[in-house]
């Protein structure tokens, strides 16, 4: 059966990478692109007619939810990946913190916007038209205008605490789920549904900031943050989020960045990425793509929360002072 995803920023690079993945054989993917030169290679693609553009901004709800009924009229929507982003170096002492925060958000927006369309999507499939986070009597929650009814802030008291009489984890006195089962089938499934997946493209600078990129490393943090808050809000629905944490990967731009060094600021690139990346060069665009479509795929079913690595060891090496 022909499913459907949507990639943001897939125009080019790692995003376009993940394009082509997730279109394979028979799937559709809708890709939003601000710039439509971005996509002119659709046209003489293999599966150009599974490829469709929605071009706008990835951050404006309009776009996203364009985005979503476009795919899902063409197969039930799978999976959402959020890629879009940019890079602006900023330091803190030079630029007003307005348009510090600004550009914090430009790569933040996109990533809860594109996160809000999946997953009202992925609600919307429900049966009961409910988010299947077992709310009683009404949808789950939400007012017409997507506000809360209960009159509170979520349900939680003054201090902080949950006000629904119970330890807010959803477990009875003993730990065990207050339910009346524990979440699977008979044959061990989900007994909620498989109903969509997200994928946030993170950095390894949310946990390792690089000099002057204090906008985007706080973005990248973020987008971490929300994944895990989401995995946890929309598990019990079926909806799993996570995330991957990019090293260098090599793609058209760092290409041409590379080729335009001199000799020995390449070979010096060369040597701190080696120092850097214990696997001793960049990744590859189709290596991130690879991932991705695994966790959206039903072989990674009980993976959620969880922000993946792809950055040939980087997060996990310790540059010694003494290394040649």
């Amino acid at each position: 059966m022909t499913v459907s995803y949507v990639v943001t920023g897939g125009g080019r690079g790692v995003g376009r990478a993940i394009v082509e993945r997730l279109a394979g054989e028979d799937d559709v993917v809708v890709i939003v692109e601000r710039d439509a030169a971005a996509l002119s290679w659709i046209e003489d693609h293999p599966a150009a007619g599974r490829l469709i553009p929605v071009i706008g901004d990835a951050a404006d709800e309009a776009v996203a939810g364009r985005a979503a009924d476009a795919a899902a009229a063409l197969g039930p929507l799978r999976g959402w990946v959020n890629n879009a982003a940019i890079f602006r170096d900023a330091w803190l002492h030079e630029m007003p913190a307005r348009d510090v925060l600004g550009l914090i958000a430009r790569n933040l927006d996109p990533v809860v916007v594109g996160c809000a369309a999946a997953i009202r999507h992925f609600l919307g499939r429900n049966d009961d038209g409910g988010d299947g986070r077992g709310g009683g009597g009404n949808d789950g929650g939400y007012g017409e205008d997507g506000g809360d009814k209960s009159g509170n802030d979520g349900g939680r008291g003054e201090d902080g605490g949950d006000k629904s009489g119970n330890d807010g984890y959803g477990r009875g006195e003993d730990g065990g789920d207050k339910s009346g089962n524990d979440g699977r089938g008979e044959d061990g499934g989900d007994k909620s549904g498989s109903s969509g997946a997200i994928v946030n493209v993170s950095s390894h600078q949310a946990q390792r900031a690089v000099r002057g990129a204090f906008a985007y490393a706080t973005a990248k943090a973020a987008i971490e943050g929300v994944t895990r808050a989401l995995a946890v809000d929309y598990g019990a629905s079926g909806i799993r989020v996570n995330a991957v944490a990019l090293g260098s990967i090599a793609t058209e731009r760092s290409d041409a960045h590379i080729a335009s060094l001199a000799a020995d600021e390449r070979d010096r690139f060369e040597r701190e990425i080696r120092l850097l990346q214990p696997l001793g060069r960049m990744g590859r665009a189709a290596e991130v793509a690879d991932v991705v479509a695994f966790l959206l795929s039903g072989q990674s079913a009980f993976v959620n929360g969880a922000i993946i690595p792809i950055d040939g060891g980087r997060s996990a090496v310790g540059r010694d002072p003494e290394e040649a």
